[in-house]
């Protein structure tokens, strides 16, 4: 016997419910984020809400998730200057309102297990994968040493934005620049 196919999901609730859930994120933190709050000013029910999103961890790193421009950064023939643009790109979204702390939050302990996979999953992973392929990239071309760390490197990529915000102090004038030029270096590469 055949299903009904039943009415067509409306997108457009998908647009508004993570624009919502990114708001409240911002205004309140995941904590205090709620989601019958999310829906209901998204103009949707909680079970519509339920259905796309199964829990809170899954609509926030969706919502997050979301923003991600990656898709529009495709590599090019400089990897050098794709390292840049990751490095402004990872800027522009880790300076968003709660952007630290959110990354935070994923290292308390009492972290949802779920929250804590979800993100690492849809926002970490994604973003280490882009970097190690600038840089595998630039290895292959002869641009940075054959035995270059690059492990080490992707943690010093991002990580320099970390410790500068738990230092107390504000990142420095043209950081993806400066960045990228000293981990390349660092990779026995010349930077321009």
């Amino acid at each position: 016997m055949e299903r009904s196919a039943g009415r067509p999901r409306d997108t457009s609730i998908d647009d508004r419910v993570l624009e919502v859930a990114r708001r409240h994120l911002a205004q309140h933190g995941y904590e205090a984020m709620s989601l019958a709050a999310v829906a209901e000013e998204a103009g949707t029910s909680r079970q519509a809400l339920y259905r796309r999103w199964p829990g809170k961890a899954d609509l926030a790193t969706a919502a997050i998730a979301a923003m991600s421009r990656a898709d529009e950064r495709a590599p090019t023939d400089d990897p050098y200057a794709d390292l840049v643009r990751e490095l402004e790109a990872f800027r522009r979204g880790i300076s968003r309102p709660d952007g630290i702390s959110m990354v935070g939050t994923m290292l308390v302990e009492s972290t949802d297990p779920r929250l804590r996979a979800l993100y690492r999953e849809r926002i970490v992973a994604p973003r280490r994968a882009r970097l190690r392929g600038i840089l595998e990239r630039a290895r292959d071309a002869g641009l940075l040493d054959p035995d270059a760390d690059i492990d080490v490197a992707l943690g010093s990529l991002t990580g320099n934005w970390y410790g500068t915000a738990l230092a107390g102090d504000a990142p420095p004038a043209r950081w993806a620049e400066r960045v990228a030029a000293l981990v390349w270096r660092g990779l026995g590469g010349e930077p321009r």
